[in-house]
């Protein structure tokens, strides 16, 4: 029996082709100015993101895209794709999301084509958000939705871990550390997440939402965010 989880792993690793490497969603501003310094830091940083920033809300999106393409229901596919874009809160947090949705979206279709992409594709017709991109693909392939809600999670959470060890923040092996301390939180949020409805979006991470700002004008830079 073949198992769902196998393309989760392909389209989420770092060898798919949507460059999420180059995004550090405001974690190279922070580490400028002081706030992100070393292990307990960065993990109470992404802690934050998951329990009530921006990846609680790109997991609410994801689950409301996944359901409104399980369900072939169009229009509520185009409102959860056009709200993804309103709440990318900057500039660059809507380059980092809309820049990896669509490179998702031409690898997906190219190599894992499925009929939910042409549904997408005539739900909308503009850009299009990562998480909504990736939902879109596992409902188009019959992933069940938590793991695809947990994998979304981890993935994101483990490309800002890789973002740090190479900013400096923290060595390898405190990244695994922090990566499977978070574990916990992450099936809570897909759990939240699978149950939420978009009048459940929102967050509070405000420091975060300023790194992101500023980053816009840092001087030197490694990362597009």
């Amino acid at each position: 029996m073949s198992s769902p989880h196998l393309p989760l792993m392909v389209w989420l690793s770092p060898s798919f082709p949507v460059g999420a490497f180059a995004y550090s969603h405001g974690l190279e501003w922070a580490y400028e100015v002081g706030d992100l310094h070393d292990a307990p830091t960065l993990s109470d940083w992404l802690g934050a993101l998951v329990e009530q920033g921006s990846l609680r809300n790109d997991l609410i999106l994801f689950a409301t895209a996944f359901r409104a393409a399980k369900a072939g229901d169009a229009a509520a596919l185009g409102e959860a794709a056009e709200l993804a874009l309103a709440l990318a809160n900057s500039a660059e947090r809507r380059l980092e999301t809309v820049t990896q949705g669509n490179a998702f979206v031409v690898a997906g279709r190219a190599a894992w084509p499925c009929e939910a992409f042409a549904m997408l594709s005539a739900a909308w017709s503009q850009d299009v958000a990562y998480p909504v991109a990736v939902a879109v693909a596992s409902a188009g392939h019959d992933i069940p939705l938590r793991p695809a809600l947990e994998a979304y999670g981890l993935a994101f959470v483990a490309n800002l871990v890789s973002a740090s060890v190479r900013l400096g923040i923290i060595g390898q092996t405190d990244g695994q550390r922090i990566t499977a301390g978070l574990v916990p939180a992450l099936h809570g949020a897909a759990a939240g997440a699978e149950a939420a409805s978009l009048d459940d979006l929102g967050s509070c991470t405000l420091r975060s939402d300023l790194a992101s700002l500023r980053h816009e004008t840092q001087y030197s830079r490694l990362f597009r965010s």
